[in-house]
């Protein structure tokens, strides 16, 4: 064993640098008052001899701790079995790494965790927090709120005045409030999904969804139906985003209306699921049944059998703008302390829209085709 070497201090710092230790302190704590030339000196130390600054002495200057807290409102077996969690924390690991941010993953079991998660946002050990995953009757926003974090949503609200514009993908901001949210499209990617369908001279058009306590699920629910108005209800069964729960969403639908020729999923892995039981009822598919489901998660899209047309939504990049806003939020007045970063662009609000349009974020879909439908 070998004893370590003696960490640099602030002085050793001011010493190399030439400069006072308060001067040190400013420039690393991302102070103002200091002369370029200067600044240059204390980095140039900082650098030569390896500081490390001290994040607790950091935190009582800044106010900040560069820690954002994960919620995913899914049990552990959940997030770790479904890429789309995988790529949502790629999106958003990816923004927090490039403004020097830590990410810290809390997951929730069972309602026992929510107090659990609450405690611990409440402890001020984080700056804010990214919610998703969340179900309609979810206690997380509201216990969230006692906590006083700023928070951003991944997924429009179950309490957001109004869904997705009928009209189409829109992009409308506003990180100041209380509810600031990301998603995507849901309603008019599903839409765009059961048109193609129709465009294939399909007429008898099933839909499996998603758990309808979620608004994604219920928004996709809704763009089916507005294409497909008064179909028959015996052509929709209710599924939970899984592969198992699109297998028996599946079989029940043939056992009620085998005649059906076309089948919109709700996600990729309920489509996946779907496939498998289409292949037991000897069913071929496109040719029997054309089949479209929603994500476009390429480890699950280009491996089904055949590959799957879906509905891309750009996963990644809604794990990147919820951290970009909750970034932005902390840096406003009241919400946190000292400059960051700006976008590549180095502009303000989101690069797709105006600062003063609305709640959130509504990113647009696109309908990838394959060899299923």
């Amino acid at each position: 064993m070998t004893d370590a070497a003696p960490r640099p201090t602030l002085e050793a710092v001011a010493a190399r640098a030439g400069v006072s230790r308060a001067t040190v302190s400013r420039v690393v704590n991302g102070g103002d008052g200091v002369r370029e030339p200067l600044v240059e000196r204390v980095r140039r130390a900082v650098e030569e001899l390896g500081y490390v600054p001290n994040q607790a002495a950091r935190s009582l200057v800044t106010r900040r701790h560069d820690a954002v807290a994960v919620v995913i409102a899914e049990p552990e077996a959940r997030v770790f079995a479904d890429p789309f969690f995988a790529l949502q924390l790629r999106g958003i690991s990816k923004e927090l790494t490039a403004h020097d941010n830590q990410l810290v993953l809390l997951l929730t079991e069972g309602r026992d965790d929510h107090a659990r998660v609450a405690r611990y946002l409440a402890g001020g050990h984080v700056d804010g927090a990214l919610v998703f995953s969340l179900h309609l009757d979810d206690p997380l926003p509201l216990l969230i709120q006692g906590a006083g974090v700023p928070t951003v949503f991944g997924g429009r609200p179950g309490w957001s005045d109004g869904r997705a514009a009928d009209t189409g993908p829109t992009v409308y901001v506003d990180d100041t409030g209380p509810t600031v949210y990301v998603d995507s499209d849901n309603r008019g990617g599903a839409r765009d999904a059961v048109r193609h369908l129709a465009s294939l001279g399909r007429t008898r058009i099933a839909h499996i969804t998603g758990p309808l306590d979620q608004t994604s699920a219920a928004d996709r629910l809704d763009g089916y139906r507005d294409v497909m108005g008064d179909a028959d209800p015996g052509l929709v069964a209710e599924s939970d985003f899984t592969p198992a729960g699109g297998e028996r969403a599946m079989r029940a639908l043939l056992d009620r209306r085998p005649d059906l020729d076309a089948l919109f999923a709700a996600n990729d892995l309920t489509a996946a699921g779907a496939l498998r039981v289409l292949r037991e009822r000897g069913l071929r598919v496109p040719e029997d049944v054309a089949v479209v489901g929603f994500d476009d998660m390429l480890p699950v899209a280009e491996q089904t059998d055949p590959p799957l047309t879906t509905v891309r939504q750009d996963i990644e990049e809604m794990g990147r703008l919820m951290a970009r806003l909750l970034l932005r939020r902390l840096d406003r007045p009241g919400g946190g302390t000292g400059p960051r970063a700006t976008d590549e662009d180095g502009q303000g609000g989101t690069p797709d829209g105006p600062d003063d349009a609305g709640p959130g974020v509504v990113l647009p879909t696109t309908l990838v085709r394959r060899a299923s439908a």
